[in-house]
């Protein structure tokens, strides 16, 4: 707070700072409050933008089920529409064991939440000419060109090879990739590149992954990986490899590197002051505790993965932390179509674009419970609301983080929802809580 004194008290808080403080301390406070004043998503009344307060509450009362359930330790909950937070609650506990609770301001390890931030920074560079989306990706990395693909041999005299538990790894055979992997292959996940699939054991020899290292170091040694199929021709989920080549192109085309592109390009002007790969030491006491199931059901403390625990390799993929309100100013952009609060980070036509089916029936074909579903760039499109059996509407797009964050933006409804729990994806509490603020709707 700032100390006026009686004549400052007629003065604006620019004015009173300019005039009793040194530049230096002027500039940062400046800058501090100008971030407080033009990036927060304001609050609302729930009825002023649509919402039915009382309907909005069984947010609550579907996230306590869960917790009584002891399917999840707490929860935070973030609902926007019409550029206004209408709902923004903890529950439950942050950490079980000290009996802390959950606080709104909590950081996350949002892990493949961070690919759709991923990919607002390709399609900033997109948009300023120095991406294509249909560049092969040796342009920007010439260890991509002339990939191979690894088929699977077949048993004798043309039979399956022998699969299932037990089994030894396939026999893999290289042919060559009909052709380059692009831009748009990286970030729809349809470019087979560290997919799990039949290259993964090579992929893991030639590549290993290495916190210690630089997306500089890493990303080139994934040109001698074999792709799981040819590109184009599947869609099969690259939960690291494919979005974190997609940094290195960040840093070779921006000259930045990825944690300084999305951090001066997107956080700041953002608002999003807690995002980042490397949480700071006083930023630690309210890193949210991560919790397992064991065999029996009961929620296990554990400790947070060795590749997530770096402070070297910036992964797009799933590298980053950070809490409710920061990712809420992020999804806000989009259903504002690229913009918060005058500062504009992409073009309306642009976030269309991030937000349409480019893998025509490819993502539905890929698991059960797909149907009435397409993929974007590095986001999840609702296509058909019913074949998907969702209460999302048409055109609204999100993702997941394998700790269990969850956003998703509907354009049409101009909703924002974002959800941030403690332990591995729950499919079930997702479609909850989006049901839940749908059904708050009432203009």
């Amino acid at each position: 707070m700032l100390d006026f004194d009686r004549q400052s008290q007629k003065e604006s808080p620019v004015k009173h700072l300019i005039r009793r403080r040194t530049p230096a301390v002027v500039l940062a406070a400046l800058c501090a409050l100008t971030l407080t004043l033009t990036a927060a998503v304001p609050n609302g009344r729930p009825e002023d933008v649509g919402l039915s307060s009382e309907r909005l509450s069984r947010i609550n009362d579907v996230v306590q089920r869960y917790i009584g359930a002891k399917e999840i330790a707490g929860a935070v909950t973030v609902v926007a529409r019409r550029g206004k937070i209408a709902h923004f609650e903890a529950q439950g506990m942050t950490d079980l064991e000290s009996k802390t609770p959950m606080r709104k301001d909590g950081i996350f390890r949002i892990a493949s939440m961070s690919k759709p931030v991923t990919g607002v920074a390709i399609l900033m560079l997109v948009e300023e000419g120095k991406v294509r989306l249909t560049d092969p990706v040796s342009r920007f990395i010439p260890e991509f060109k002339d990939m191979k693909v690894a088929v699977v041999k077949s048993g004798p005299e043309g039979t399956p090879a022998p699969s299932g538990r037990g089994a030894p790894p396939p026999e893999i055979t290289l042919v060559p990739a009909s052709r380059p992997i692009t831009i748009r292959d990286l970030m729809t996940h349809t470019s087979g590149l560290g997919s799990g699939g039949a290259g993964a054991r090579e992929t893991n020899r030639v590549a290993p992954r290495d916190p210690a290292e630089t997306l500089a170091a890493h990303i080139p040694k994934l040109g001698a990986a074999p792709l799981d199929f040819q590109p184009g021709a599947e869609w099969r989920y690259s939960g690291l490899e494919g979005i974190d080549t997609l940094g290195r192109i960040v840093e070779i085309a921006s000259g930045l590197t990825f944690d300084q592109f999305l951090r001066q390009r997107i956080f700041e002007p953002l608002g999003m002051k807690d995002t980042t790969f490397v949480p700071t030491d006083d930023r630690k006491p309210r890193i949210a505790t991560l919790y397992g199931r064991s065999p029996e059901g009961a929620l296990t403390r554990q400790e947070t993965p060795s590749w997530l625990a770096t402070k070297t390799y910036f992964s797009g993929g799933g590298g980053l932390w950070s809490t409710p309100e920061d990712y809420t100013q992020f999804a806000q952009m989009l259903v504002n179509g690229g913009q918060l609060n005058g500062k504009r980070l992409l073009s309306p036509r642009t976030v269309e674009l991030m937000g349409s089916n480019h893998v025509g029936d490819l993502f539905a074909a890929s698991g059960p419970g797909r149907r009435g579903m397409g993929f974007g760039l590095t986001v999840e499109v609702v296509t058909d609301p019913i074949a998907a059996s969702q209460r999302r509407s048409a055109g609204s797009f999100g993702w997941d983080g394998a700790f269990g964050t969850h956003f998703w933006v509907d354009p049409k409804e101009q909703v924002a929802g974002v959800l941030m729990i403690q332990r591995s994806v729950n499919t079930a509490l997702n479609r909850d809580f989006e049901n839940a603020i749908m059904q708050a709707i009432v203009d």
